[in-house]
């Protein structure tokens, strides 16, 4: 643990309203604090559960626009990320982190179109938006993931194909075993397969530790892959018997 740049993240929910919807969020309420023991920390759970809040949360603490981007970004398309973060305490380690990034699936539009008029002659843009859209996340990863960087990532399978999440997850393990630190939601059953990791399971109870083969990503995918044509029959004679 002495190497991780978070340890912990506590909430104090006398700084959050008493009317504010964070405290019906499922996986949030009751929540007082996490330990992280890996370098690499999933945040796994229904749609809904609080997962990509707290991730955001933490992000916005550690400087980070919310919106996406690394500590230099400062733009705001929206305002719409919660208060989490102003009631959020996070515990650090001895070291600091000499990189990081937040990659979020549903403001990377934004981050791109901001990272063009960000470039200068010394600091040429990589054009994202001359790219796919999984091409320019994975070329996100692989010009912003370094050793020693804390990673903030919610949903960064959103745009890649299978190959292409093997290629993060290559890139994931390769920073994590040189010293980098990642947070990460994701509903993959690829990414969620990296070794050492820490999965946390956001959901009606209390967060707690799972295994790989308890995430319902898991489950339901090794389902419908060894058992499709049972599951379609009975998925679309339910729909074709609803009025």
């Amino acid at each position: 643990m002495d190497g991780l740049f978070i340890r912990e993240a506590a909430i104090r929910w006398e700084k959050i309203p008493a009317h504010s919807y964070l405290r019906e969020v499922p996986g949030l309420r009751g929540l007082e604090r996490l330990r992280f023991a890996r370098n690499v920390t999933f945040f796994v759970g229904e749609n809904g559960s609080g997962k990509s809040t707290l991730l955001e949360a933490m992000a916005v603490a550690c400087g980070f626009n919310p919106e996406g981007g690394t500590r230099n970004y400062r733009f705001s398309t929206r305002d719409t990320h919660s208060g989490l973060y102003e009631a959020l305490r996070l515990v650090k380690g001895a070291r600091r982190a000499m990189h990081g990034y937040f990659l979020r699936a549903e403001s990377f539009y934004n981050v791109a179109t901001q990272e063009e008029d960000y470039a200068d002659a010394a600091h040429p843009s990589r054009r994202y938006h001359e790219k796919s859209h999984g091409e320019s996340f994975l070329a996100i990863a692989q010009d912003y993931l370094r050793p020693g960087g804390l990673y903030f990532l919610d949903e960064p399978e959103a745009a890649l194909s299978p190959q292409r999440q093997l290629v993060l997850l290559l890139e994931i393990h390769r920073c994590a075993q040189a010293g980098a630190q990642f947070f990460l939601v994701s509903h993959s059953p690829i990414l969620l397969a990296l070794p050492g990791a820490e999965l946390l399971e956001f959901g009606q109870g209390p967060v707690h530790p799972c295994a790989y083969e308890e995430t319902e990503s898991y489950r339901i995918t090794k389902m419908f892959v060894n058992g499709r044509e049972k599951i379609l029959k009975e998925l679309f004679g339910e729909a074709e018997a609803s009025p």
